[in-house]
């Protein structure tokens, strides 16, 4: 699939943002770095221990600039749009470090922050090597918004035709049913009316929210039907797929407003951000919850891979052009990264990894022709669990150490949230293809743990936020631009 098509309009709009923001950087370069995820991946938590971590000069042994002694410091600055929201830092570092801990909310808009990071270069110019500054400004959206983007490149007809090809798929009866009977009870070509097309619209969007509960997500477009926002019940977001009909449409007809609206959604709000965030950014992180998928079943590990090769042939990348970047931005780096890697034992983590270049590979490939690079690494932002071992049977087992979420359920027994557990959480498969095979299912002890909750502190008195491998994938998406 091509990237969303643009015209002249647009393109001089992303021309001028990004002359706009050289211009206001001239004496600092700025990164843009733009994070999204798929269904409750972790992007809030990402970010969270990114700042968190800069700020406090975290433990971050594979971070080069600070592993090398040449990081002096991080503080965070203004951002220079004023008309986005502001990433909730100091709410979200609230809730990880009050007692007890708890999760910050989920990302639900379109939300911003710069960090200022001083460092000392490790080029010489002109025979002196001092000290540097970046600008790294990072992008956070819902990962349903990403899911948007391939809407520009389709008609109502085509994605009509995809999404309700997808509703009758065997399995779906329990989530599509209801907007499948309202749908077999309208006639398209009627004279449109707006409870029609508010009774349609309102089925369809109980049918993506419930699909999504089931992990899937390449049913999931339109994003803002999930997460409307001040959207909400405009007509914009009132719509719905429908068959094409073989008779003449009518200018009046329920079909012919409702293919309005659907252009109308992608014009008025899908293109706005593809054209004024997501083409104007340099790096992106990809957040996948892989062991959700596998968790599942293999229909929504391989509903995982259509929905990340669909968004991921969005992107705007290829090898940056010094020379262009003032006029055009293209993304030179995008690492995939499979969260909750502290959920499996770290023998299995290099599984792990495995199985996320599986799910990626035709993405991977395609981005690597065009000129970008690209890195798979399995992470925890925030390691909420330790590891150990236990007897079972004879046999010494590997074992995770954690407090199960209030609510989680295992084996009969439902946990308080304040009960500490040992968990052997199972083996991850060798072979990664075996897990679009049906008869395969993994067997996970796959339960949701509360962040930690005994705080540890460095030198200076700091909260110190534990992780697995952050301080690689932090390494691979900014070490460069501070070297």
């Amino acid at each position: 699939m091509p990237q969303p098509p643009t015209n002249l309009t647009d393109e001089l709009g992303i021309a001028l943002a990004n002359l706009t923001d050289t211009a206001t950087g001239i004496l600092t370069p700025t990164l843009r770095l733009g994070v999204t995820g798929l269904s409750r991946a972790g992007k809030t938590i990402f970010i969270t221990s990114l700042i968190h971590n800069l700020l406090t000069q975290g433990r971050l042994p594979g971070f080069a600039p600070l592993a090398e002694g040449r990081f002096i410091g991080a503080k965070l600055a203004e951002y220079p749009d004023a008309t986005i929201p502001r990433f909730a830092y100091e709410q979200h570092l609230a809730a990880l470090t009050s007692k007890p801990a708890t999760w910050p909310e989920s990302t639900r808009r379109i939300s911003q922050l710069r960090i200022v990071l001083k460092y000392q270069s490790a080029k010489w110019w002109g025979g002196v090597r001092g000290p540097a500054t970046l600008n790294l400004d990072i992008v956070d959206y819902p990962g349903e918004w990403l899911l948007d983007l391939p809407l520009l490149g389709k008609s109502f007809a085509e994605w009509s035709e995809e999404a309700l090809a997808r509703a009758r798929q065997p399995g779906h009866a329990d989530e599509a049913g209801r907007f499948l009977f309202e749908l077999d009870n309208t006639d398209a070509l009627r004279d449109a009316t707006d409870p029609d097309a508010e009774r349609l619209a309102g089925a369809f969007t109980t049918y993506l929210r419930r699909s999504r509960e089931h992990g899937a997500l390449s049913t999931l477009p339109p994003g803002r039907f999930l997460l409307p926002g001040d959207l909400e019940g405009s007509p914009a977001l009132t719509f719905a797929p429908l068959p094409r009909p073989s008779l003449p449409i009518r200018n009046t007809s329920l079909y012919a407003m409702l293919e309005n609206r659907y252009e109308a959604y992608k014009a008025q709000v899908v293109r706005p951000f593809f054209r004024d965030h997501f083409a104007r950014l340099d790096r992106q992180v990809v957040l996948v919850d892989t062991l959700r998928a596998l968790n599942t079943g293999p229909a929504a590990v391989a509903d995982l891979e259509t929905a990340l090769t669909s968004v991921l042939s969005c992107f705007r990348q290829g090898e940056a052009n010094p020379l262009l970047r003032p006029f055009s931005r293209r993304i030179d780096r995008i690492l995939f990264a499979a969260t909750k890697a502290d959920h499996v034992h770290h023998t299995s983590h290099d599984r792990l990894e495995a199985i996320l270049n599986r799910l990626v590979s035709n993405a991977a490939k395609r981005a690597r022709f065009a000129g970008a690079s690209t890195k798979s690494i399995a992470i925890a932002a925030i390691r909420s669990t330790s590891e150990g071992t236990i007897r079972e049977g004879g046999e010494t087992l590997p074992t995770l150490i954690g407090t199960p979420q209030a609510g989680e359920e295992l084996d009969g027994i439902t946990y308080d949230g304040k009960t500490e557990i040992a968990l052997f959480p199972g083996d991850l498969p060798e072979r990664p293809d075996s897990l679009f095979e049906d008869g395969n299912p993994v067997a996970l002890n796959f339960l949701r743990f509360t962040p930690p909750q005994k705080r540890e502190v460095n030198g200076s008195g700091e909260t110190v936020l534990p992780h697995i491998r952050f301080d690689r994938a932090l390494d691979y998406l900014i070490g460069d631009w501070m070297a």
